[in-house]
């Protein structure tokens, strides 16, 4: 498949224009999907991933084979998220700051989120950072090895790694200590029931 996409990519930058259709094809689902985890909102990823990909078109002349398309694009598409994240909260802080005492429900897909995912789950995947999440779905989830890994985030893949092990300790260890103060919080009405 590589060898497919790096010979439409070069001819794109000779001027046939049509193979990018084919590129689209072949990168629109695995980057809307990649923008959906990272923004954890279906109709943001839908604009992003069209953003990203007009972007992509229009920069395709800059890109060389150093690195894989596929990393080049995933590059672009995380800059782009990590730019609309912290946008938003930029937004969120500006909101706080004009009506402190607003309060707004969870959205639909952040509810049906929580119910995917166990609530400790959830729960410790908001205190990650945007780049330790990043980190997490590029690996589980888009199956990147360390190598794509570093391309996309401009790190080696030793560091890569590293930062991958602290990010696994963190989030379970922050998932153990939310279980456990779900349980203290349940064991009191536990004891009500018994008496």
């Amino acid at each position: 498949m590589d060898e497919t996409i790096e010979y439409r990519v070069k001819q794109v930058q000779a001027g046939h224009t049509e193979e990018y259709a084919q590129i689209v094809q072949m990168f629109q689902r695995p980057i809307y999907v990649y923008c959906w985890r990272l923004l954890g909102n279906q109709a943001e990823a839908e604009d992003a991933v069209q953003d990203i990909l007009v972007h992509a078109y229009q920069k395709i002349g800059m890109y060389t084979p150093r690195v894989s398309f596929s990393s080049w694009l995933y590059k672009m598409a995380y800059r782009h998220c990590l730019n609309l994240i912290r946008r938003q909260n930029l937004q969120r802080k500006f909101k706080q700051c004009l009506f402190p005492f607003a309060t707004t429900a969870d959205s639909a897909e952040q509810v049906m989120t929580r119910q995917l995912f166990s609530e400790p789950l959830s729960r410790a995947l908001d205190q990650l950072t945007v780049e330790e999440r990043n980190l997490l779905v590029l690996r589980i989830f888009e199956e990147k090895s360390f190598q794509e890994i570093g391309d996309i985030v401009n790190k080696s893949p030793d560091a890569v790694k590293k930062q991958y092990a602290r990010t696994k300790a963190k989030l379970k260890k922050t998932m153990l200590h939310m279980e456990e103060e779900l349980q203290c919080q349940n064991y009191p009405s536990a004891l009500k029931n018994k008496v």
